[in-house]
């Protein structure tokens, strides 16, 4: 590293994340074992699959769902990212058109949702309602976090959803200029929610084959090296792996998230940057960050890294590069100056599932039985848990609120083919890094990103 980089003692990369470190990798429970008959299978044990076995079991007990992993449940972005339960939506309002008031607080009330479940399936994972900040730590990035602040209202979002406040009231962080709040985000410990939703669907009678990877889904089943299952629905729950699946690897691009964690800082650390609660935080640069307290008292600190693999292919172990751990954590202490004293003890990287449109969608096809949910572009903690029970009513015919939402059966054109879509992404986010070099000295938002959002329509 050109920079040095205080590891502790202890310190890991990759092994999946950090989430997994206190109470360990879960053992992978049995392999499917031969061909099986259901009314619901779905491909992926995440928080997308488990979500939509919850809510199913709970509706039609009777039902026999099961569940396909090629891992284990909550190997992939549920139990990796960053620890926002968030009511932002994937993509821009405008993209989902009239409906996205309704879309807005649906997500607003999965959030209490969420906590709602985990009252009352005892699942403990550090989950704390304490809102999130987003500062603007130059000229431009305030005149962005204004405007955003100002172009909500049309879409039914009040100065109690979202507004501007002192950022020195909140969290300090060096060198921010103006802030927004919003109430409607709390933290979580990603690992902690996946595994106890795993063993709340398990205590409903939902089987989870794990070590059970799906090599093709067809209308009606689901081929596994071990078996095929046939179901009434299949559901593909597979988020950033995709692409992994034949003829869709261009229907997600597989975008990587990066993060690292620190030793737990002492009291005097939170009393100097004011950061009391759990609030969670953000900023408006375009190489954007995201953070976490944790519950033991660390900052989980997240960013881009190296964004995208040639081919959308995926590292699965969470394996991070070096260059990327130097860049959070330059950016952490830059955020933090007194946290310099504190040592890295965790680093990893996750893949996302990012349609063209960076708009979310779920759908269910009453003609051939397959459905899926997800290109939730980062925001999955909490739109999750919205497709896990808009899946319920589309997959037993149930004509409600949620099935009426607009991103429900939306149709989005897939990636370009390589090297066009390498191309595309690693130029939007070398723009991305220039542009926030250059603002640092501007006021307004560099046009080098305004050509970048137009290059991937982000």
């Amino acid at each position: 590293m050109s920079v040095r980089v205080p590891l502790s003692s202890g310190y890991v990369n990759g092994d999946v994340s950090f989430w997994y470190r206190s109470a360990g990798l879960p053992a992978p429970g049995p392999r499917l074992d031969g061909d099986l008959q259901a009314d619901v299978a779905i491909v992926g044990a995440g928080y997308t699959g488990l979500w939509t076995a919850y809510y199913l079991k709970r509706a039609r007990p009777s039902l026999n769902v099961v569940l396909l992993e090629q891992e284990f449940a909550g190997f992939g972005a549920s139990g990796r990212n960053g620890g926002w339960l968030t009511g932002d939506l994937a993509g821009s309002h405008e993209r989902y058109g009239s409906g996205a008031r309704r879309l807005q607080r649906e997500m607003y009330a999965s959030i209490d949702e969420v906590i709602e479940v985990c009252e009352t399936e005892s699942i403990d994972c550090d989950l704390v309602k304490g809102g999130v900040l987003n500062v603007a730590r130059t000229p431009a990035q305030a005149a962005r976090l204004r405007e955003s602040v100002a172009s909500a209202r049309p879409w039914g979002i009040e100065e109690a959803d979202l507004r501007l406040v002192d950022p020195a009231d909140h969290v300090r962080v060096a060198g921010a200029l103006e802030a927004s709040w919003s109430p409607h985000c709390a933290r979580i410990q990603p690992a902690k929610l996946a595994q106890g939703l795993a063993r709340a669907v398990r205590d409903l009678g939902v089987p989870i084959y794990e070590r059970t990877p799906v090599t093709e889904i067809a209308p009606h089943r689901a081929v596994t090296p071990y078996g095929t299952v046939s179901a009434g629905h299949v559901i593909r729950a597979t988020e950033g792996f995709t692409a992994r699946l034949p003829h869709l690897r261009r229907q997600w691009l597989p975008m990587n998230s990066s993060m690292i964690v620190t030793e737990p800082l002492p009291a005097s650390f939170w009393d100097e940057v004011g950061w009391q609660g759990a609030e969670l935080l953000g900023d408006l640069a375009h190489y954007y960050m995201y953070a976490q307290r944790t519950a033991d008292d660390r900052i989980a600190f997240g960013g881009r890294g190296r964004p995208y693999l040639y081919g959308s292919r995926v590292d699965a172990r969470g394996h991070t590069h070096e260059w990327t751990v130097e860049a959070l954590w330059r950016l952490l202490t830059d955020f933090f100056p007194a946290a310099r004293s504190s040592s890295i003890a965790h680093a990893w990287s996750g893949v996302l599932g990012v349609p063209r449109d960076w708009c979310s969608t779920v759908h269910v096809d009453r003609a051939t039985g397959l459905g899926w949910a997800g290109g939730y572009t980062g925001h999955g903690v909490t739109t999750t848990n919205l497709a896990g029970r808009t899946l319920r009513d589309l997959i037993l015919g149930e004509e409600t609120e949620l099935t009426s939402l607009p991103w429900v059966g939306r149709r989005v054109r897939s990636w370009e083919p390589e090297p066009l879509r390498w191309l595309g992404v690693h130029t939007m986010y070398r723009l991305y890094r220039v542009a926030d070099h250059r603002e640092r000295t501007r006021p307004r938002t560099s046009v080098l990103a305004r050509f970048a959002d137009l290059i991937t329509g982000h």
